[in-house]
């Protein structure tokens, strides 16, 4: 019988441990004899050496008996003396536990808030099964020199992607949304909803409540959400009630949906019509001249399974261009799928290039959420190893009793814990608190999910996080105390000790005035656009939508009702709000344009006295007027438009619009009717030759608000009964415009108010510890001969000149983040210097103010007390 080496086996009977040699050995011996069989007893034996070898690793060594057996740090015994202990300090300590409580709380209600936020951001449109599969058609259009992104399309459009490119799409819908005048008995109400193709319900996964999916197959039928069929039916059955649309058409109700919810990009269609309805209803769809010049429609589509949506969108890109006139095909368009996980996150285009949209706000936001956050966190370790001598003398009595390392860093990590634990309740009922302004502020209706496992599982794993990150620094700092330093009395923190305090108070500051600095910044821009020349007065200015031709009918006489009772000054009717348009036209030929110039012009169309109800101001030449008959086809341009166009002299010239010629008879100062952050677009004024959309009455300044659309209500009612009374006041629409950066800013408010806040915290708690700290030093400085200023002097330095470098710091790191931001914009404020300043002097003020109370009261100490404590 062969045998292993025998140097191999002694080697192994030497390092191996006893309790695991037999097992070892026996392996090894098995191994060997299969070798021997399997390549020779050379290569065995070879083999086997080799195999002892690599058997000397840590396991496998013997050691060495300890003479005390090793504490089980994680005995249940163990666990709950580090609980008792910990509650222990946690009450022995209150304003030390006061103070890490409250800024922990703060900074994870934060957390738990901008959490919420961001899940409802990042959910959008994920109530839709077929989430991932839906896409919006939208094309590329290059215009005045520069490449559009436009959601409208053609209507032919939806035919040519189901004819031509069908096997790429399960479903594709054209849609056209609005507002109509829904009625039922004595019930009117005015309802926005949509027109769209059969298979959308579909598509967009309706959750029916009554009737079926299948509801929209007869032209003269209707779905109503579950909110509207209670405005009308209450609590009876509405299927196959008829109602009446805009007082004309009669429609069946064939099923009942669940409301969209707020994170839907459909969540405000409160109805859906079948699309054969609109397109029997308006002639000018059915007789448009050129079908694929109007892009006044929206498309929609489902993929196949497995569809790539890169590859489907650079199959289709020509579906367009290949269809209209060469005029048209100026503008180059480029068709292209836009997928639903990126309609409300990702919805900016610059140059016909995707650059991120909202989705910079859940970064923003975010990192915010997570500095603050991190500021709480930063006030535990500061104040933990603030205490370091207090606790010095515990940590070398424990370890000379026995306790090893382990224990006292578990101790300390139970101790954050434990601080945690009490945050994370605390914080709970914080959020639920805030919840109704952050909604109000962020324009959400969120709700804290009590009853998802999820989100418990999230917000303890989050805890745990938060309590091994704020401990860890103390747990391993003071645990690495030698005892024999600390019971000797030699045991000194050191010089140095203090400058990761520093470090760390250094980044809250920084942090507190970068937001500061931003909050400043962003209600400068809006103040700086808010100021911006409107190009019309629109106080008093009331715009009333139409849903009928009963007014444009009787305008005359409705104006004269008005007037005579006093309630108005002035009256008039149009296409489109001051603060809104709704068409636009490439069709403009003017002297010297260049042939390949591809353009797109706002056309506003007008009636009689609009100059005078808005209050616009002319540059040049007049108003439309009664007394010229050749009015009719004057044009009215911006100041824009005359400078795209080079017109030097723009009163009198001709300008062909669909090829039949215009004559310019007056120049208006530029109206911001979009975007007040941007350049204002050429536009075109008209005068109307059909209903418009819109009247805008202007009230008199000597009637109250009230009282005049009171008046105007029973007039208008007079003339035409059967629509409602709806009504918007000019500046309230214009002042929307805002919203979204007023958002920001009070956002930002709110989270610079926070830092400061948690900030402030942990400098009153790290000035309360040092002014004990030096207690004997003040009294023999007072004893001396020290003033109360010096001496608050001497304390507040060291917070002053942290705060100094943390304005040095944070100036650039702003100064990069928000001109960044502010290039979104065409019409931006400018960073100046004294906002830097402004930032920092108001940091250092609310640093004083933390740090003189506990400077000023340790300054205050009878000096006899002082030196009496050793």
């Amino acid at each position: 019988m062969k045998k292993p080496p025998q140097f191999a086996e002694r080697l192994l009977e030497f390092f191996c441990a006893p309790h695991l040699l037999e097992e070892i050995q026996g392996d090894l011996h098995e191994r060997f004899e299969r070798h021997v069989l399997l390549f020779g007893e050379k290569i065995a034996r070879r083999q086997y050496v080799w195999n002892v070898l690599s058997f000397i690793r840590p396991f496998a060594l013997k050691r060495k008996k300890s003479e005390f057996p090793t504490p089980n740090s994680f005995s249940p015994d163990m666990i709950r003396n580090y609980f008792k202990i910990a509650f222990r300090n946690l009450v022995k300590n209150k304003v030390y536990s006061f103070i890490n409580i409250a800024g922990l709380s703060a900074g994870m209600a934060v957390a738990i808030l901008i959490g919420l936020w961001i899940w409802d951001e990042v959910s959008f449109n994920k109530y839709h099964q077929n989430y991932d599969r839906i896409v919006r058609v939208m094309q590329h259009v290059t215009n005045n020199g520069e490449v559009q992104t436009w959601p409208n399309t053609p209507l032919p459009l939806a035919e040519e992607l189901r004819k031509s490119y069908g096997s790429d799409f399960k479903y594709v819908t054209v849609e056209q949304d609005g507002y109509s005048i829904l009625s039922y008995g004595e019930k009117k109400f005015s309802k926005k909803g949509s027109y769209f193709e059969p298979q959308i319900t579909e598509m967009l996964t309706l959750k029916m409540l009554k009737g079926t999916r299948n509801g929209l197959k007869n032209p003269n039928s209707i779905l109503l959400s579950a909110s509207v069929a209670k405005t009308f039916f209450g609590d009876a059955d509405p299927l196959d009630k008829i109602m009446k649309m805009d007082n004309q058409t009669d429609v069946k109700v064939t099923g009942v949906y669940e409301d969209l919810p707020a994170n839907s990009e459909f969540h405000d269609i409160t109805f859906i019509a079948p699309w054969q309805l609109y397109y029997n209803n308006n002639e000018w769809v059915r007789t448009m001249e050129n079908p694929w010049r109007p892009n006044a429609f929206h498309i929609y589509a489902q993929l196949i399974p497995n569809a790539d949506v890169a590859t489907v969108s650079h199959k289709i890109k020509d579906a367009k261009l290949n269809k209209v006139s060469k005029e048209l095909a100026k503008k180059k368009p480029e068709v292209f799928l836009h997928p639903m996980s990126k309609w409300h996150l990702y919805s900016d285009f610059k140059n016909g290039v995707n650059v991120g949209g909202k989705i910079q706000y859940v970064w923003l936001f975010g990192i915010s959420g997570v500095f603050v956050l991190l500021l709480a966190c930063i006030n535990f370790m500061n104040l933990s190893t603030a205490r370091s001598e207090k606790r010095a003398k515990e940590v070398g009595i424990r370890k000379a009793v026995g306790s090893v390392r382990a224990q006292i860093v578990y101790q300390f990590f139970f101790e954050s814990l434990l601080m945690v634990f009490f945050s994370f309740v605390f914080a709970l009922l914080l959020a639920q608190l805030i919840l109704p302004f952050f909604n109000s502020v962020a324009d959400k209706s969120m709700s804290i999910p009590w009853g998802n496992p999820l989100f418990w599982l999230t917000g303890l794993g989050f805890s745990l996080l938060c309590g091994l990150v704020a401990g860890s620094y103390p747990a391993f700092y003071l645990s690495s105390f030698q005892p024999i330093k600390i019971l000797k009395g030699t045991f000194k923190v050191g010089k140095w000790a203090s400058i990761p305090r520093k470090v760390l108070v250094t980044i809250q500051f920084t942090v507190s005035v970068t937001l500061i600095i931003g909050t400043i910044i962003v209600f400068r821009q809006i103040k700086f656009a808010q100021n911006r020349p409107m190009g019309y007065d629109s106080n008093g200015l009331v715009v009333l939508p139409m849903y009928t031709a009963e007014i444009h009918t009787h305008f005359d006489a409705v104006k004269r009702e008005l007037t005579k009772s006093g309630t108005i000054s002035e009256m008039a009717e149009a296409g489109s709000p001051p603060t809104e348009n709704y068409s636009s036209t490439s069709t403009i030929e003017w002297k010297d344009k260049d042939p390949n110039l591809s353009v797109d012009f706002q056309t506003i169309s007008i009636s009689f006295d609009y100059g005078k109800t808005i209050g616009w101001s002319f540059k040049e030449g007049r108003d439309f007027s009664k007394e010229f008959s050749t009015d009719s086809s004057g044009l009215i341009l911006n100041e824009a438009a005359v400078k795209f166009m080079g017109l030097k002299n723009p009163v009198g010239e001709i300008i062909k619009w669909y090829g039949t010629s215009n004559k310019v008879i007056g120049v208006v100062k530029d109206l911001i009717i979009q975007s007040p952050y941007q350049q204002v677009k050429p536009s075109i004024y008209h005068l109307a030759t059909e209903p418009g959309g819109v009247m805008i009455v202007k009230i008199n300044p000597l009637a109250s608000a009230r009282k005049a659309l009171s008046e105007a209500e029973t007039i208008f009612k007079k003339f035409n009964p059967a629509q409602p009374f709806e009504y918007q006041f000019v500046d309230e629409e214009y002042a929307k415009k805002f919203d979204n950066e007023e958002r920001i800013g009070k956002l930002a408010t709110f989270f610079a108010i926070l830092a400061i806040f948690i900030s402030c915290l942990g400098i009153f708690g790290l000035a309360s510890f040092i002014a004990e700290q030096r207690t004997k030093e003040i009294g023999i400085r007072k004893v001396l001969g020290a003033s109360v200023t010096n001496l608050w002097q001497m304390l507040s330095k060291d917070f002053v000149i942290l705060v100094l470098i943390s304005c040095v710091i944070a100036a650039p790191i702003a100064y990069y983040f928000l001109q960044e931001w502010l290039q979104k914009y065409t019409y931006r404020t400018e960073i100046s210097w004294w906002i830097f300043a402004v930032a920092g002097i108001g940091a250092l003020i609310i640093t004083l103010l933390t740090v003189s109370f506990q400077a000023i009261k340790a300054a205050l100490m009878n000096p006899v007390k002082s030196l009496k404590t050793d």
